[in-house]
């Protein structure tokens, strides 16, 4: 490639390599925060294909000062827990069982891993994860990983952009527990965002 088609084709490389920026405002991210006493944990959630058990997508739940998901490049939207690129904040139980819900289905099931930190380590956890984004598609589990490996106590977890992988490595934390989720809806994500957006809004 000459040098003239070479910047031609920069940009459009650049750009699918770069992901959209959400800020939510101060005072929206304020009114969401939701906090849960007592001990502080992370809960490491994959979506895992039925057919093949090959992992599909990664997302860290973070117990601490308050409770966010890191959703990195995920396809979760609604109206309900405002975003700062991949972090969505506000996340009650119930908003956790609902994303969990949303991506079990006929052809995925869901694994969640939850491992005990001390309020220090959630706390780093959280500022990692606000500092991350937003991720671009494909980087969930790379993003995900070089989050877990800066934390004390975790440096087993490896680098990669595999998910399984930190599954694997997640599995050999000391007190980690394992819970899978499974759901037999129809394979389309579109179905179950519009069943979910519904709920949130009260609407029977």
């Amino acid at each position: 490639m000459n040098r003239r088609g070479f910047l031609i084709g920069l940009p459009l490389a650049l750009s699918a390599c770069t992901a959209q920026e959400v800020w939510a405002p101060d005072d929206i991210v304020s009114r969401a925060i939701h906090r849960k006493p007592g001990q502080k944990y992370l809960t490491l959630y994959t979506m895992k294909s039925v057919r093949s058990d090959n992992g599909a997508h990664s997302a860290l739940l973070i117990n601490a000062s308050q409770r966010v998901l890191f959703d990195p490049a995920g396809s979760f939207k609604q109206d309900v827990m405002p975003e700062r690129n991949d972090v969505l904040f506000g996340v009650t139980p119930r908003l956790e069982t609902l994303y969990v819900s949303f991506h079990a289905r006929s052809t995925y099931y869901v694994v969640g891993q939850t491992v005990d930190v001390t309020p220090e380590v959630a706390e780093q956890a959280l500022s990692l994860a606000l500092a991350a984004g937003p991720v671009p598609q494909a980087s969930c589990a790379r993003v995900t990983s070089r989050i877990l490996r800066q934390l004390p106590g975790f440096s087993g977890i490896r680098q990669t952009w595999g998910p399984n992988r930190i599954v694997e490595d997640f599995a050999k934390l000391p007190g980690v527990t394992t819970e899978e989720y499974r759901e037999g809806d129809a394979d389309d994500k579109t179905l179950a965002a519009a069943e979910i957006s519904a709920m949130l809004r009260g609407e029977p």
